[in-house]
């Protein structure tokens, strides 16, 4: 794809989240064919988030690395995308409803890095990002659908669009991590005090760091590597929750505490 029909998708793009404009797809000519054009799209949408007050990129999440998400979306690989600075809160976030179109909340393990994730001269796996890892937290990963029917849409430009990314909660950074069984660990979901569901750590790609490692082959693919001081939202335990207006959302990991939501 020509870069200025990349720039044009962005443009499109960064309209429907930063104007809440549901979209209904990108017009044939913009859309992206691959999964490699799509991250270069979205690149081009980060650029336009940093310089229209999203905040500088502090992170990135990844989609799609439980059976039970890639079931709910049809989509069998991980997927991922941006997290800028003004969407981000610590151990509790208020957020205001009407600043999405519909918007949902994921139960999310989170780490950050203390130090760069280089290339190795191999596939990086969970032994080789685990020394980069600082901390360990309880993450909600607050997503908005801004499509009209996102089953229609094809998974390119779901990547383009930054994967549903929205805003997320971090909770507070263990960073004795490694006495904690990341594969065992549990996790569960409450809206309003119903428990609505509940995972393990295995079932993001077998261990969490798994999903690290991807996202740092992914990165090594498009010329780029995770750098010190960012952070990875790792993937839903729990299958997307749809939220309304005044709900309050907590989330419990085992040996990493709670973290909560709740939307004005």
């Amino acid at each position: 794809m020509k870069v200025e029909l990349m720039e044009q998708a962005a443009d499109l793009l960064s309209m429907g989240r930063l104007e809440l404009k549901r979209m209904g797809g990108l017009p044939d000519p913009l859309r992206p064919r691959s999964e490699a054009e799509a991250y270069a799209i979205q690149e081009l949408l980060h650029s336009r988030y940093i310089h229209t007050g999203l905040g500088p990129r502090v992170g990135y999440k990844i989609g799609c690395t439980t059976a039970v998400m890639q079931k709910y979306l049809g989509i069998d690989n991980p997927c991922s995308g941006g997290v800028f600075g003004s969407t981000v809160r610590r151990a509790s976030g208020l957020f205001e409803h009407d600043r999405f179109l519909h918007v949902g909340v994921e139960c999310e393990l989170a780490v950050s890095l203390g130090r760069d994730l280089k290339p190795v001269g191999r596939l990086h796996d969970r032994e080789t990002v685990a020394s980069s890892v600082e901390s360990v937290m309880a993450a909600i990963e607050v997503v908005d659908d801004r499509w009209v029917d996102y089953s229609s849409i094809d998974t390119p430009t779901l990547i383009a669009d930054d994967f549903f990314g929205a805003a997320c909660v971090l909770g507070e950074p263990v960073t004795d991590w490694s006495s904690i069984d990341l594969q065992g660990i549990g996790g569960s979901m409450s809206v309003n005090g119903e428990q609505l569901g509940s995972g393990r750590g295995a079932d993001i790609l077998g261990h969490p760091l798994e999903a690290l490692a991807w996202l740092a082959n992914s990165q090594e693919t498009r010329g780029s590597y995770l750098r010190a001081g960012e952070f990875v939202v790792l993937g839903s335990l729990v299958q997307t929750r749809w939220i309304q207006r005044s709900d309050l959302v907590q989330i419990d990991i085992d040996g990493l505490g709670k973290v909560k939501a709740r939307f004005l």
